[in-house]
Parts: C-alpha cells; structure tokens; sequence
C-alpha cells in the first residue's frame, strides 16, 4: 500500500482517495502505481459494488508531477511517457471498465491525466469551486488518459477540439452545461454528496449496472443493428441473474427490492 492514495471498502463501497494534498494529488510515480493497482483491486473484489474516487485537500488530481517528470526526461528523454502505457492506460481503462459503477468526487480543479481519470468514471458530482483543464497543448503533449475517447463523447468533437487546442479553466457552472459534470454543489456538501450517490449505488443491481456499461460502451462504436444484438444478449444473461428475480418479486408485492449485486 502507498502513503499518497488511500483505499477504504464498508458495505460495498470502495473509497480511492489521492492523498497528495501538498502537490495537489500531482502523479508521480508512486501515486500513479498505487493508483493503479489499488483500482485493478476493487475491480476484482466482489465485495465491491461501487467505487468513489476523489482527492484530498483543494484539488482533484492536477496530472503529472513535472518536478519528477523534468528529473525523467534529463535521464530518458522521450521514453519517459512510457508512463502513458505503464500506469496511464491502465488506470483509465480500469475506472471506464469496472464492472461496478465508478463516482468522481471532483474537490477542486481536474488537469490533464487527473481530468482524463475523471472523464473516465460513469459519474462526476463537482463541487462549485471546481474546474477541469485539458492541459496537454500546454506542456506540448497530446491528450492521455483516455481524454481523445471520453471528451468528443460528452461534449462532441468540435467542442473537444476546441477545449484540447486552447487549454482553459472550465469551472464547475461550465462544465455543468457542457456535459463534462451530472451535478454541481457547493464545495463544503461534495464529500457527503458524492458519498450519498456512490453507496446508493452499491446498494443497486451491480450486474445490471456492469452490463448498462459494457452496452454504452459498446454502442458507441458499433451499428444499430450490431447494439441491439448486444443488448439481446445482455439481456439473457441478466436474466438469470438473482438480482433481477429479487426485482420482479418485489414489484410484484409491491415491496422495495434489496439487491445482492449478483
């Protein structure tokens, strides 16, 4: 376990927490594979059926840690960013393909891979002294973290480009319109409202959840046609599932359901 992001489970719920406060939770090496390997761990543990992901202090996450970039590039050059495919890629890839529903607790500002990681969750409750910055024509780098996939979705390509070739603050009441955030509330409620959401969901039918992803994901880059054989068979599979006989039989009594996650 690492000293700069901590991981807690109670009923279901998977807190990650990056806990850089004095850097602005900045990745550097050892955040990003704590980071990692602490998500590819809830991803795997079936006692988790949502995770929150949020920082600590008065930002979210600003990107990569240039001090110990600038250390990387005087002793490796360009091979540096092979912290793109070494933690990057994975993280994003473990938070966009959790099979359990994944809450972004924005804090404070989200930059560059820190707003990549938030784009890739399924949920971003920001608090109103928030604000994401795509950063990487900044810094002359091209976008990571999943940003070239996730942004053009939320916001459409010509505002994607838009916000990635002239990087700018996009506060909290912006991004609210934009699509990049699903609520926005005031800064001293987002730790207790992220929190609301996040266990409401892991209380919810985390397959059902699982598939709603795999099938979002899915018709994003395929024909209807193909979409709608991919949701006959999500559907079959979530047929069989505890969960939704449990949601049949409850409606039938007219009784609230009490999922189990399976």
């Amino acid at each position: 376990m690492s000293d700069t992001v901590r991981y807690e489970v109670t009923e279901g719920l998977a807190k990650v927490v990056l806990d850089r406060s004095d850097a602005m939770n900045a990745l550097d090496n050892e955040t990003k594979t704590a980071l990692r390997d602490t998500l590819q761990r809830a991803a795997a543990d079936d006692g988790v059926r949502a995770v929150l992901l949020t920082g600590s202090g008065r930002a979210f996450c600003v990107g990569q840690d240039l001090k110990e970039h600038t250390g990387s590039l005087e002793q490796s050059g360009g091979s540096a960013l092979n912290t793109v495919e070494e933690h990057y890629n994975p993280i994003a890839l473990a938070l966009a393909g959790m099979p359990k529903p994944v809450v972004a607790g924005v804090n404070g500002v989200a930059a560059g891979a820190g707003a990549g990681f938030a784009l890739a969750c399924d949920y971003r409750i920001l608090a109103d002294t928030a604000a994401f910055n795509t950063s990487f024509a900044g810094v002359a780098l091209t976008a990571d973290s999943g940003v070239s996939w996730t942004l053009p979705r939320l916001v459409g390509p010509g505002r994607a480009a838009d916000l990635l070739l002239f990087p700018r603050s996009v506060k909290a009441d912006e991004a609210l319109e934009l699509g990049l955030a699903n609520r926005v509330v005031p800064a001293a409620e987002l730790a207790a409202e992220a929190e609301a959401v996040a266990r409401q969901l892991a209380q919810g039918p985390t397959a059902a959840y699982a598939a709603l992803k795999e099938s979002l994901a899915y018709g994003a880059s395929h024909s209807l046609a193909e979409t709608l054989g991919k949701e006959s068979e999500l559907q079959l599979r979530l047929g069989d599932s505890a969960d939704h006989r449990i949601a049949v039989e409850a409606f039938v009594h007219k009784q609230q359901p009490r999922f189990t996650g399976r």
